[in-house]
């Protein structure tokens, strides 16, 4: 909430922020020059520079020499690891999609939910299959498992199958306002069974990459778990650089 004692910099850093989550400039996108932002808020550079420095430890921009500041993601990992498969596919000027597959419901008991972490024992779980394509191909198997209770009234209507908002990330944050801040994630090789080989399009048996993560908020409870099944090469970039929470 701001103030008339807001600082300048905090009113145009809110502001940029909210022109980025509408959509006013694109993943991979360059954002206006300092100059350009500056004559818009009616601020110095120096004051626009301090607003942009926090998107960019905010995980949203990022600035090269030279270059300005380009538009990273619009779902940040803060220090998950979580990210945003959609924006990187964007970013790297790809088509990523999705293909809805199944919204099923599971009482605490069932067997479909054995292989959860122990903190989702108990509970009644929604689970969202989607199949994610890059450039029309199938690269990924998503399974979002998530406690009912917090993906209440869910239908297939809230999973886009194109543009930005099909991030699951963004669903699962603005659509049932699911906050994290922590993550753990499990990576191990698995073979293709009978229902992977069908879904990507391979032999059974053929070697796929599983992720398993899980979020959890600032009390440490379990918010949501995804099991993922990747199908092709997986990069993953490590960086020291630590975005420190702002108040």
């Amino acid at each position: 909430m701001e103030t008339e004692t807001t600082p300048k910099y905090e009113h145009a850093y809110r502001v940029i922020l909210g022109r980025l989550k509408d959509g006013r400039y694109s993943i991979g996108g360059r954002m206006p020059t300092e100059g350009e932002l500056a004559k818009q808020f009616d601020v110095s550079r120096v004051t626009i520079r301090r607003a942009l420095d926090m998107l960019v430890q905010d995980g949203y921009v990022e600035s090269k020499q030279g270059s300005g500041y380009t538009v990273l993601t619009l779902s940040p990992a803060s220090d998950t690891c979580l990210t945003s498969f959609t924006d990187a596919m964007l970013r790297a000027g790809h088509e990523p999609t999705s293909r809805f597959l199944s919204l099923d419901h599971f009482d605490a008991d069932a067997p479909e939910l054995a292989h959860l972490p122990p903190e989702m024992a108990n509970l009644n779980v929604t689970r969202v299959n989607r199949l994610r394509l890059v450039d029309q191909m199938p690269r990924m198997l998503v399974m979002t498992y998530a406690p009912s209770t917090l993906l209440k009234g869910a239908t297939s209507l809230d999973f886009p199958e194109k543009g930005p908002e099909q991030s699951i990330l963004r669903i699962l944050s603005r659509r049932f306002q699911m906050e994290w801040s922590a993550a753990c994630e499990d990576i191990s090789p698995v073979l293709a069974d009978a229902e992977h080989a069908h879904i990507f399009g391979v032999e059974i048996g053929v070697p796929l990459l599983k992720q398993a993560c899980s979020a959890y908020d600032d009390q440490g409870q379990m918010v949501f778990h995804e099991d993922v099944f990747r199908n092709g090469p997986v990069s993953f970039n490590l960086t020291p650089r630590a975005r420190s929470p702002r108040h």
